[in-house]
């Protein structure tokens, strides 16, 4: 017999998130029909969140094992490190790729809850930054489930939140304080829905289109939307996965990447390439002067000696016009970046 919990709660949030899903879990009924999963943004970092929503609320919470069944009237969290997912029932962890950089993540979570519960699970998105939870929320609503989000006027950091509002459209906006009251009534009084549209789906069709990609790659035809992109996390090519307001980027192997997110991780990478340059020519300046020390301490032409302190030079110019770059508000770079430019030419 199907012990499972008739309907399934997933909730996602990140920052300022934690004092909103205390909130929602203190107006909990002990007798809640459906089981819940939780997915915080706290990496690889040693977590008590089990123990405090224990503390604060009807239910009982424990880190997620994999393999454990679902209970209804139960609480699980995402443990570090690891993605939480639902299969047939159980509880599933995977220390599979990182989405939008992190592990845990939000939509991992909530595409398995809607492939696992279809029009029976219901999507929570808290306080937040940028767009996790966005694009798995979208295929919970697909397949006829119900997406709830804090009012972003009620979260400490409204970014998710309002991503969730303007591309997916959510049925409840919600104060964190009244969300665990409307679940308990919705899980109570649930009646079937019929599924929407599985037109935006491209989740679950990521893999499929990478690994034809990479057929038609091999046999010399391409028809893909591979981009020139690269995954910060591995350096793999990513594709680009899109559908009207809808903007995602997958690699190969996994990571996935919501645009916000890509957009954050490149200027990352440029700054440390930057800073790289800087110290190169920092040192190929320092180790170009002690060569043209040496030969003169050796009595070799002095002409070459001075050649060289003038390349050193030209290379000490150019990682202090870099620095200047990196010091300088964005608004600002241009005008440097002329002035070393004029600079240059002038020596």
């Amino acid at each position: 017999m199907d012990q499972r919990p008739q309907s399934l709660v997933v909730i996602g949030a990140s920052a300022g998130g934690i004092k909103a899903l205390l909130d929602l879990v203190e107006g909990l009924p002990a007798d809640l029909e459906a089981a819940i999963l939780v997915v915080v943004h706290i990496g690889s970092s040693r977590s008590v969140l089990p123990q405090i929503l224990t503390r604060t609320g009807a239910l009982k919470a424990t880190a997620a094992e994999d393999g454990e069944p679902l209970h209804a009237g139960r609480i699980y969290v995402a443990p570090p490190d690891y993605h939480l997912l639902v299969q047939d029932g159980h509880i599933a962890l995977s220390h599979g790729p990182k989405e939008n950089h992190t592990r845990p993540a939000i939509d991992p979570l909530f595409r398995s809850a809607a492939r696992a519960y279809g029009p029976r699970a219901i999507a929570v998105i808290l306080s937040g930054a940028l767009r996790d939870g966005t694009s798995g929320m979208l295929m919970v609503k697909a397949r006829g489930g119900i997406a709830m989000v804090q009012d972003p006027a009620d979260a400490v950091i409204d970014s998710m939140p309002a991503s969730a509002l303007s591309i997916v459209g959510a049925d409840y906006v919600l104060p964190a304080r009244e969300i665990g009251g409307v679940l308990a009534e919705l899980v109570a009084g649930r009646t079937s829905r019929k599924a929407a549209s599985m037109a935006n789906e491209q989740d679950d069709d990521a893999r499929a289109i990478i690994s034809e990609d990479f057929k038609e790659q091999r046999e010399d035809r391409r028809a893909g939307r591979m981009t020139m992109f690269t995954c910060p996390d591995c350096g793999g090519t990513l594709w680009q996965l899109d559908d009207g307001a809808r903007l995602r980027y997958q690699c190969h192997v996994g990571h996935a990447w919501g645009p916000e997110m890509l957009l954050g991780q490149k200027s990352e990478e440029l700054e440390a390439a930057l800073w790289a340059s800087v110290r190169l020519l920092k040192e190929r300046a320092t180790l170009t002067h002690q060569i043209a020390a040496r030969m003169r301490e050796t009595g070799q032409s002095s002409s070459r000696a001075e050649a060289l302190d003038e390349e050193a030079h030209v290379d000490e110019q150019r990682a202090d016009a870099i620095k200047n770059l990196l010091n300088t508000p964005l608004g600002v770079a241009p005008t440097i970046a002329a002035q070393a430019d004029t600079d240059a030419a002038e020596d």
